[in-house]
């Protein structure tokens, strides 16, 4: 009896235990609020640097959810456990982070943790943000706190079930968080380290790149394997690279500052935001992300297509897909044949494009619904939309089509799912 009661008393005693130690760790204090910084009190170089690492880390893209008020917030980002709202990371100090102190600011980056205490949901790359400097934080902080104060309350975050109770992120850091800044690799240059840096942190090419697992986590087992986001599908950048051209480190540097390649495609869905900020980021940083990617990718394929196999390709696909033929004739062909003005101008061919040779539908459903906004601005080529114009069916052919006539590879079998998900536009 006594033995049994001291079991009792030393498992209630253990189990007391673990929920102190479990509280201790989800459990973070407020930091006290201060008063609005005055812009004239950071020095115009730092922030013309944080200017330049909110370029790379795009944050005007995730931050922004009408382009008159930028960085107030309320973008929607659809996720498996709900849907997330970006946070308002103007300076306004109702609604947005003009109460925060550079400490508190430090901690929401490096740590997922907010101002009040509460945890941030890792929709908010703060997994990659915490390898970036001391130096690199305050920039972005003296940035952030000179741009104009826009007062808009963004919807709250509710999502489902347990993930819904925010100190259980504090178990999802203890598994998943990788505290602290990147040790250089010796061996390799200081481009590739400098684009290693960049790329694993502040521009956080992995929250597109790479699958995530069951808990919503990178699967750092399989980085830069490719994923699927926002509907889109973000094709590998390791060895695992589709792209029927190698690519090199100049040729990835053009492709990230002007978002088109002339020996791959135009970048498309979220990839075309990304290029627009590169685009007016520093450019010996675009170069060592070039870099670094180069050389993730130095031993993907880069299967060169038999040009003579091209026509008997043509043929095949018209006789399998004859309505699509006359559909990508009538609607297509003026731009994409050979011969056709925006060829001769050195545009890729369709064949090039990485969209046709991965392994999923999406993203080519997508543009054929959805057109292709330049990248390049006003100049550059655009495509316009067709959703309003074709039907499910067509749409649908006109992919199986461009597959079966522009690659080698084995026809699509998620076309239907492809065109669904595209025209319902949930990002999922």
């Amino acid at each position: 009896m006594v033995r049994g009661t001291r079991l009792a008393g030393g498992i209630a005693l253990a189990t007391a235990a673990s929920l102190l130690l479990a509280f201790a760790i989800a459990w973070h204090p407020e930091i006290e609020p201060t008063m609005p910084p005055s812009p004239s009190s950071f020095a115009r170089k730092l922030v013309i640097e944080g200017e330049q690492l909110a370029k790379l880390g795009n944050c005007a893209g995730c931050h922004t959810a009408e382009p008159g008020r930028p960085l107030a917030g309320g973008r929607s980002l659809a996720t498996p456990f709900g849907t997330i709202f970006a946070a308002n990371i103007t300076p306004d100090a109702e609604t947005g982070i003009g109460t925060w102190s550079r400490a508190a600011f430090d901690r929401a980056m490096r740590r997922g943790i907010a101002r009040n205490g509460k945890h941030l949901y890792p929709a908010f790359p703060y997994d990659h943000f915490t390898h970036a400097s001391d130096g690199d934080v305050e920039a972005l902080y003296a940035w952030l706190m000179t741009r104009p104060a826009i007062a808009s309350r963004a919807p709250e975050t509710r999502l489902d079930g347990v993930v819904a109770f925010r100190p259980l992120i504090a178990g999802w850091n203890l598994l998943f968080l990788g505290e602290g800044p990147l040790e250089p690799d010796p061996a390799r240059s200081s481009d590739w380290n400098r684009g290693r840096a960049l790329a694993e942190g502040l521009a956080h090419c992995g929250g597109c790149h790479t699958p995530r697992n069951r808990f919503g986590a990178e699967d750092r087992s399989r980085a830069y394997d490719g994923a699927m986001v926002e509907g889109w599908y973000a094709p590998p950048l390791n060895a695992r690279s589709p792209a029927v051209r190698r690519w090199t480190a100049d040729r990835l540097h053009l492709y990230l500052r002007t978002g088109l390649s002339p020996t791959h495609a135009a970048a498309a869905g979220p990839m075309g935001d990304v290029t627009r900020a590169l685009a007016q980021a520093r450019d010996e940083d675009v170069r060592a992300i070039a870099v670094y990617f180069a050389s993730l990718m130095s031993q993907a394929p880069a299967a060169r297509q038999d040009q003579h196999d091209a026509m008997d390709r043509q043929l095949v696909a018209q006789q399998a897909h004859p309505e699509a033929a006359v559909l990508f004739a009538g609607a297509c062909a003026v731009c994409h044949e050979p011969g056709a003005p925006m060829m001769q101008q050195g545009r890729p061919p369709l064949a090039w494009g990485t969209p046709l040779q991965v392994d999923n539908a999406h993203d080519t459903v997508r543009i054929i619904m959805e057109g292709l906004a330049s990248p390049a601005g006003p100049a550059g080529p655009a495509m316009p939309a067709f959703a309003d114009i074709l039907d499910d069916g067509q749409v649908g052919a006109l992919a199986a089509y461009l597959r079966a006539r522009f690659t080698d590879k084995p026809p699509w079998s998620d076309i239907g799912a492809a065109v669904a998900h595209a025209r319902r536009g949930d990002g999922k």
